[in-house]
């Protein structure tokens, strides 16, 4: 009997999680920024790359953006952040089930839940995320200020999880490390940076409403994101070389979408990049 209660608790706690943590319009976009989204080197960006208020988008090319234009201080922008803001705040207000203040998530398996710490956040190996055969469970992670991933570490999902009901809530700034495979949606106050080689299965946002200087989210070369509507409903954990990845070829046009003007740009040829997941 005790089961069955635990068991129908968990229900409709993920129930009323994932009604309330909505991204919206934001759902079409990999990455948005607050003031501006830096790229470095080779990365590919599958889905929609946006900034509002700020009006700097750079690094494309040598950046590849598939599946999506880019919204720099338009109308689109303007309501995913809009949209960014209603999340991040509903996140952040959730009340949580468990501390792990001071704990590192590395070796750890989490059921789904609102997990808190109250300052920093550091991921170093391996979390598992296990859904427990549900797809619609979710995880609310609230840092109360910056989040950190050591290099070569990893959010891997099991039991049903899927990426899109993963949420980061962070009160300054995220850094994904080197090679590191992360999931979820990032919802950060002041920054995010995806180092060198970083994949991300979701996607990356600043939340600008609440930051007298809203800072830049920087993808470095080699850095992969994807876009939540890009991968809902289902999801599988599966290497996928770059060269299979639906981008476009040589000669052909990336798209910025600037003030309700689209403006046209040569997009650089496929280069060899390593594996990414999603």
């Amino acid at each position: 009997m005790l089961c069955l209660r635990l068991l129908g608790s968990a229900i409709a706690f993920t129930s009323v999680v994932k009604a309330q943590v909505n991204l919206g319009t934001a759902l079409s976009f990999a990455v948005l920024g607050g003031s501006a989204v830096t790229n470095t080197g080779p990365s590919i960006i599958s889905g929609n790359v946006g900034v509002y208020p700020g009006s700097a988008i750079s690094g494309f090319p040598p950046g590849i953006v598939v599946n999506g234009v880019i919204h720099m201080t338009d109308a689109v922008a303007a309501q995913a952040q809009a949209d960014v803001t209603t999340a991040y705040n509903v996140a952040a207000g959730l009340p949580p089930n468990t501390d792990l203040t001071g704990q590192d998530l590395g070796g750890m398996t989490l059921v789904a839940g609102v997990y808190s710490f109250s300052t920093s956040a550091q991921l170093t190996g391996a979390l598992v995320l296990d859904g427990q055969g549900d797809s619609s469970s979710v995880w609310v992670f609230q840092i109360g200020s910056t989040l950190t991933t050591a290099t070569a570490s990893s959010v891997i999902l099991i039991g049903g999880a899927s990426p899109c009901n993963v949420f980061w809530q962070v009160g300054s700034s995220a850094t994904i490390g080197t090679t590191t495979t992360f999931v979820g949606n990032v919802l950060a106050l002041t920054s995010i940076t995806l180092v060198t080689g970083a994949t991300t299965v979701s996607a990356a946002f600043e939340k600008p409403a609440l930051c007298k200087d809203c800072g830049t989210l920087t993808a470095n070369s080699g850095a992969h994101t994807k876009s939540s509507s890009k991968l809902c409903p289902t999801y599988s954990h599966e290497a996928i070389p770059v060269s299979q990845v639906d981008e476009p070829a040589s000669e052909s046009t990336a798209y910025f979408q600037q003030n309700e003007t689209l403006v046209s740009m040569p997009a650089v040829s496929k280069s060899p990049l390593p594996y990414f997941f999603f």
